[in-house]
């Protein structure tokens, strides 16, 4: 088997020149930095080990023309040349010295380019060498310290061998420094932290040694030249902020810069604090490189990710502007433009451009008390359109550019409760829609249209219902681009479509409404403007709603409705956005998605041109912009939270956010400038990989074909992703975030009649807090893209076993279910739509932590997800399951699952009988029922000692079907079985004869955590080791035919596939998760 492409933690990184190498597993990936970034190639180094360390040679190659960068690992060592003239304009990496990785004997800690062109190493206890790379490889000198303790890290200092001196860090806590040519015994020792010592970095112009240690603390010393007599060794800062163990310190300056496991960089101040803390990765940090040039960070981690920090100034703070008056709200009409209504309805303008003054607009009488402000800024930023309503149902519409010249109208005969603006396709520039809410839920639609000299055009368009409740008023609206329709969220929290006509205004068009008075912020003006337009509504008939979803976001209410590439978009301030779709004319939710931890309140969504998706929101009293692509806060102003009156504006030029504190309005406003933060490569999973699965391929033109996985998470996450052969690279697609607990387990219901274009499957995942969830997916080719893949995802169904037990009358009688069961292993019955069960139920089997084995029922037109049967056999801590199907000559179908449990014990079930009796059940009580029991077992074999990893079962072309196990002991057991059915269609009638077995006790030096069989005489495993064995199944037992080392530890799941070449050959792929991820393929023995 050959290794195909590897995403594996970055444990190392390095700048040269205007590329960025990253060591991730065996190999070395190189970025370019210059024109937007981009992978620049790749190329293994190392061949069993992880590459812990890149090291460039100072000055560059000879001529400028390459740069030999050493890469050291466990104890191998390998020298690359970093040459121009890559693909794409990128690096090319090529192997120097002979090309093939050296074993030295010791493990090698760090490594430093010497007088020569030769290598200083740090190895392993304590010892100093320098080495010959070139040609066969020799030690030229080589000296021992002893006394120096178990070490964990180190920094090299000099070029010479006399002057060549080591600090070293410790699993006891000291920093041990000496030099090579005196190593009798440590010269000094560095004492004060209180743990091991993990990472070292020494500057020798400034004399000064950063350590960083796993109690969680950075220090810094003051040492002179490393080795020498100058300096006293004393500590001159410590440094506390991170979470978690330190893993990498670099010095920028005088001042250090970490990266700890708690996924976070700091940049320390003078007086040891937090200067700037830097977070995006999903996991634990691994790496760092600091760019002389430039100052820009470079990070890495458990994630896979790599990440480039540029430099960024301080952000900027709010400033005071001195509102006249008492303010209500405000608006902002430009990043540096705000309007201000005050509490007596007096309108003022503030213009930073014009010396920043405030100038009245409009007085008290023009809105009275309880006045509700709303404007749009019309294209090309020149003019804005506002919208004033009183609490006694006037509304006041003018330009404001000229205020004097203003539409005045009476909507209602109580306050505006709502007013907002909506962008309306088919408009000419310089119009607007304008949705308003009255008393009683009545909302109306008009269309302004901007005229300038005049008072604004108005055309009264429809009316419209809202359902009854006890806040009845719409919160914001949008119309769909597909015309006919309006959607609008309301303060209920409910999400509403109406229809709309742009032909329905006709009877409401009126001279007098157009050109209401020219001047109406006197008292009698607007009278015959205002009559008109409450005859007018009178003409227009009240719309109903033609879908309602009813209280969606919680009683805190909608805040907005966005549209975007045909599909809906609605927040709120439950802290969620969700993602809806029209069916005919009715709504459906399709996902929900929570941004991040701590967002207790969504705002507003902001698609960027390239392919970002800002969130605004609210996280406790701070108004942040989240960067999805990022997962960072763009911007981040207290402000004391969302409750008071707030506006925020951005466009390619500068960002604003104005809001009302302490009787004043504030504004924050921040130029535009290059994102401080940018991914290099892309983040998967911040925590071990426990499951995966390969929903298929997908050929887009003009791309190799991608293979499209979904991946699930101890981060409570799964990921659908694309891998693809030729970039050896994965790019996440779309991350599923329901799970409150680790997603333990996947399975997929593919769907027949898809193309190589697309992919359609139901995908069930689940794992801790019993907890289950379902979704459909639908992967097509986008070559517009830059993944090549669009995937579009819509959650069918969930269920959890705790909100199952609370819904049961008689629960009172009944023992609790433990709130902490996890589902280990899921398998989806095949099947079961035949002539012998009609139904659109699908079924899954699951495998459970409390010792039972369930069966599922989804029903995807009504989503919903039924426990329909289970049975507490094992007594113990049930570990996989396996569902296959046995049809007879005559069509006869059994369905069977197999059970596996840590007793090492292999446990075989007929369920055609619970299957139908449950599938006639749901029919009749309209998808409830108490859960059947799955009855007794057919057949129970012990095949192992302890618990059994990996299971999986095939039919041969006899009938007859092929059982194999891997255990916890490293054994593999292999079973073949032959079903004999009964001429009843009683369960009794099923039998399971044991033909065959054959046990391998130690196929592998740990668990056996992936087996497949591949065909009847052909087994693959893949145990914790990190070797992946070919076994050939004969007459005497299992004998391997190969065994491959794979570079993803702690291995939890293997998942196998057949592909035909064009040739005709036939190829085998499997994919391996653990601590990473990596797929790999191989041709079929003979």
């Amino acid at each position: 088997m050959e290794s195909v492409s590897l995403v594996a933690p970055v444990t190392a990184l390095e700048f040269v020149g205007d590329v960025l190498l990253a060591g991730t597993g065996p190999e070395v990936a190189a970025f370019r930095l210059s024109g937007g970034g981009g992978p620049a190639g790749r190329r293994s180094v190392l061949r069993e080990a992880s590459v812990q360390g890149l090291r460039a040679e100072p000055g560059g190659g000879p001529g400028g023309a390459a740069v030999r960068v050493a890469a050291f690992g466990g104890r191998c060592l390998a020298v690359l040349a970093v040459r121009r003239g890559g693909a794409g304009g990128g690096a090319r990496l090529a192997a120097c010295g002979g090309g093939a990785a050296r074993e030295l004997g010791a493990r090698v800690w760090e490594v430093r380019w010497a007088a020569g062109g030769r290598l200083a190493l740090a190895l392993g206890g304590g010892a100093v060498a320098l080495y010959e790379w070139r040609g066969g490889g020799r030690w030229l000198r080589r000296a021992s310290c002893g006394g120096a303790g178990a070490l964990r890290c180190a920094a090299l200092a000099g070029t010479s061998w006399a002057r060549l001196a080591l600090a070293a860090g410790t699993a006891a806590g000291t920093v041990a420094v000496w030099r090579a040519a005196e190593a009798e015994a440590p010269r000094r020792r560095l004492r004060g932290h209180r743990g091991a010592v993990l990472a070292l970095c020494y500057a020798a112009p400034r004399g000064l040694l950063a350590s960083a240690s796993e109690d969680r603390s950075v220090r810094l010393w003051a040492v002179g030249e490393l080795g020498g007599g100058e300096g006293d060794g004393s500590c001159l800062m410590v440094c506390y902020g991170h979470g978690a163990r330190v893993a990498a310190v670099v010095l920028r300056g005088p001042l250090p810069v970490s990266a700890g496991e708690d996924g976070a960089c700091l940049e320390w101040g003078e007086d040891g604090g937090v200067g700037r803390a830097r977070r995006g990765h999903r996991g634990a940090l691994r790496a760092m490189a600091l760019r002389p040039a430039g100052g820009c960070l470079a990070t890495g981690g458990d994630d896979g990710g790599v990440r480039l920090w540029r430099p960024r100034r301080a952000a900027p703070v709010a400033a005071a502007l001195g509102a006249p008056g008492q303010p209500r709200a405000v608006v902002l009409a430009g990043p540096r433009r705000v309007l201000a209504l005050g509490e007596a309805g007096g309108l003022a303008a503030y213009e930073a451009a014009a010396g920043g003054r405030w100038a009245p607009v409009l007085p008290p009488s023009a809105a009275g008390p309880r006045g509700v402000l709303a404007a749009v800024p019309l294209p090309g930023g020149d003019e804005t359109l506002c919208a004033l309503a009183g609490g006694d149902g006037r509304l006041l519409l003018f330009a404001l550019g000229r205020p004097g010249a203003a539409a005045g109208l009476r909507l209602f005969e109580g306050a505006v409760r709502g007013l907002s603006w909506a962008a309306r396709p088919g408009l000419p520039p310089g119009s607007a829609a304008l949705l308003a809410s009255g008393p009683d839920g009545e909302m109306l639609w008009l269309d302004i249209t901007h005229r300038p000299g005049q008072a604004p055009g108005v055309r009264l368009m429809g009316r419209y219902q809202l359902p009854p409740c006890k806040q009845r008023w719409h919160t914001c609206a949008a119309f769909l681009p597909q015309g006919g329709l309006l959607v609008c969220g309301d303060r209920r929290g409910s999400l509403l479509l109406f229809p709309c006509s742009s032909s329905s205004g006709w009877a409401a068009e009126s001279t007098g409404v157009a050109d209401g008075g020219t001047n109406p912020v006197g008292e009698d003006s607007g009278n015959e403007s205002e009559l008109s337009c409450l005859w007018y509504k009178g003409a227009l008939p009240l719309e109903a709603p033609l879908s309602v979803l009813f209280g969606l976001h919680g009683k805190m209410g909608v805040t907005s409705v966005t549209c975007h590439r045909g599909y809906i978009y609605s927040t709120g301030r439950d802290g969620v956005y969700r993602q809806l779709c029209l069916q005919g004319q009715q709504l459906e939710v399709l996902r929900k998605h929570r941004p991040c931890k701590g967002l207790q309140w969504i705002e507003d969504l902001r698609f960027t041109p390239d392919g970002d998706l800002l969130v605004l929101g609210f996280h406790a009293d701070n108004f942040v912009v989240w960067s999805s692509r990022t997962s960072e806060n763009l911007h981040c102003v207290p402000c004391g939270g969302g409750h008071r009156s707030w506006s925020y504006c951005g466009n390619s030029s500068a960002e604003a956010f104005a809001f009302v504190k302490c009787g004043d309005v504030m504004l924050y406003h921040c130029k535009a400038e290059p994102r401080e933060q940018q991914v290099l490569l892309a983040s998967l999973h911040g925590r071990e990989i426990a499951c995966v699965r390969r929903l298929g391929a997908v050929e887009v033109p003009g791309h190799a074909a991608l293979n499209i996985f979904i991946t699930g998470s101890e981060d409570t996450t799964a990921c659908v992703l694309a891998l693809s052969e030729r970039s050896r690279a994965a790019v996440p697609l779309t991350r599923l975030s329901d799970h409150i607990s680790s997603v333990r387990a996947l399975a997929l219901a593919g769907d027949e009649g898809f193309s190589d274009e697309s992919l359609s499957a139901l995908l069930f995942s689940a794992g801790g807090r019993a907890q289950m969830e379902c979704y459909r997916l639908l992967c097509a080719g986008d070559p517009a893209s830059e993944s090549a893949v669009a995937c579009q995802v819509v959650h069918v169904a969930s269920h959890r076993l705790d909100e199952h037990w609370e819904q049961k009358k008689n629960r009172h009688k009944l023992v609790k279910m433990d709130p902490e069961t996890r589902y280990m292993s899921l398998s989806v019955v095949p099947g079961t739509s035949t002539k012998q069960l009609l139904t659109p139920w699908k079924f899954v089997a699951a495998a459970c932590s409390d010792g039972s084995v369930r069966v599922f029922g989804l029903l995807e037109a009504t989503r919903k997800l039924v426990l329909v049967a289970e049975s507490f056999h094992h007594q113990r801590c049930v570990l996989k399951v396996e569902a296959f199907l046995h049809t007879r000559a005559g069509g006869e179908r059994r369905h069977l699952l197999c059970s596996a449990a840590t007793d090492g014990s292999l446990v075989f079930w007929d369920i055609t009988s619970p299957i139908t009796d449950a599938a006639d059940a749901l029919r009749r009580a309209e998808g409830e029922m108490q859960p059947l029991a799955l009855g007794t077992p057919l057949l129970t074999i012990t095949a192992h000692s302890c618990g059994v990893n990996s299971l999986h079962i095939r039919e041969t072309q006899e009938g007859q079907y092929l059982v194999a196990s891997g255990s916890d002991d490293g054994s593999i057991h292999v079973c073949l079985l032959e079903v004999a059915l009964g001429r009843g269609e009683a369960a009794a009638g099923t039998c399971l004869h044991l033909l065959e077995r054959v046990a391998r006790p130690c196929a592998h030096a740990a668990h056996v955590t992936g087996i497949r069989v591949l065909r009847p005489d052909l087994l693959l495993s893949a145990s914790v080791d990190q070797r992946l064995t070919l076994w050939r199944r004969g007459p005497d037992g299992l004998d391997a035919l190969s065994t491959t080392f794979f570079h993803v530890p702690d291995l939890a799941e293997l998942d196998c596939w057949e592909v035909v070449e064009a040739s005709g050959e036939l190829r085998y792929y499997c994919v391996l998760c653990g601590q990473g991820l990596e797929m790999l393929h191989g041709t079929a023995p003979p």
